[in-house]
């Protein structure tokens, strides 16, 4: 991808419009990425995905084991938009596929459960690339999602209930996450050649003919 390809593009959207994914694309990381396993409430991975997009995580990856992916928009109120959503279904095991694709992408997994092993949310050091995985609604995560994950890790919790809800489980995890990596002397933001990259798809998604835009570019340029 080209950036002379996203300054072309740019030149069809506002100014202002482009002000904006200049300033939010500096805040985006995927040292921190965010896994869910077999969710089956859309609110629910709704506002995770909401989530992700307000504290700058780029990346979200679905894990499905017999529930489909359903986003309700009026939760999500579009913030698969501007994430990467990626999807592990069809598969043998779709959790074991995607611990696989994290690890290769250099990723600790922490599994969010308690285990006799685990460490609480505030000691764990997010300076590493971390995938944390939160399981379905009703059971938590899967035997393979617990056994197979590198490290497991607790919120704190002082009341009766002791459970919180996936979506404000995530949301808690990632909130703190994120500060503790702007907290720090550098942020680990997105790579020059991955902000192009998702600088071209948010200006594409905005645009009404994309394609038609980036054929003539192409001409223009051959």
């Amino acid at each position: 991808m080209s950036k002379e390809l996203v300054e072309f593009l740019g030149g069809f959207i506002t100014e202002h419009k482009m002000e904006l994914f200049r300033e939010k694309i500096g805040q985006r990381t995927r040292q921190l990425t965010v896994v869910v396993e077999n969710l089956f409430q859309e609110h629910n991975i709704s506002a995770v995905l909401r989530t992700a997009d307000c504290f700058g995580v780029q990346d979200v990856h679905v894990i499905e084991r017999g529930y489909q992916y359903r986003v309700n928009d009026e939760v999500a109120l579009g913030a698969s938009k501007w994430l990467d959503v990626k999807h592990y279904k069809g598969g043998e095991n779709n959790t074991l596929d995607c611990y696989r694709a994290l690890r290769e992408q250099g990723y600790k997994i922490v599994a969010t459960t308690p285990h006799k092993d685990d460490v609480n949310l505030e000691e764990y050091d997010f300076s590493q690339k971390t995938a944390l995985v939160f399981g379905t609604e009703l059971q938590g995560l899967t035997p393979e999602a617990i056994e197979h994950a590198d490290a497991w890790l607790k919120v704190p919790m002082v009341g009766f209930t002791e459970s919180l809800n996936i979506s404000v489980c995530a949301a808690v995890c990632m909130h703190h996450a994120t500060w503790k990596l702007r907290s720090g002397e550098s942020f680990p933001g997105l790579s020059e050649e991955e902000q192009t990259e998702t600088m071209h798809r948010w200006i594409r998604s905005v645009l009404k003919k994309p394609d038609l835009l980036e054929e003539e570019f192409f001409k223009r340029n051959a």
